[in-house]
């Protein structure tokens, strides 16, 4: 997998807003909100997209989503949020490492485009 603009903000060889982090992931805030609050939180180990984890990575897949509630909760999106993973270009994931998007912090519309 080539480098990616996160693998730089995980080594810190480029400035991100972090508001989480722990020995398998890290949360910023995005630098493109789509929400009041939209914060991205990624692997530290780099898996390209969703279809590409394997079943060695349930661990850290569950780990994400646990991360994801409780950077929610410390962001203070007490009414409820959106988690977004994007797969792939259809999908509209336009960094290849695997990321998920926590949005909130206004009334979310459905479908979402």
């Amino acid at each position: 997998m080539s480098d990616t603009i996160f693998g730089k903000i995980i080594r810190k060889e480029i400035p991100a807003d972090i508001v989480y982090e722990d020995d398998l992931a890290l949360a910023f805030n995005d630098i493109n909100p789509q929400a009041p609050t939209h914060i991205l939180v990624i692997p530290k180990q780099p898996i390209p997209r969703l279809s590409e984890a394997t079943s060695e990575d349930h661990k850290l897949m569950g780990h994400l989503l646990l991360t994801a509630k409780r950077v929610a909760e410390q962001a203070g999106l007490s009414n409820g949020y959106r988690l977004v993973i994007n797969n792939g270009e259809d999908g509209g994931q336009t960094v290849d490492h695997l990321h998920l998007h926590i949005l909130g912090g206004r009334s979310l519309r459905w479908p979402p485009g």
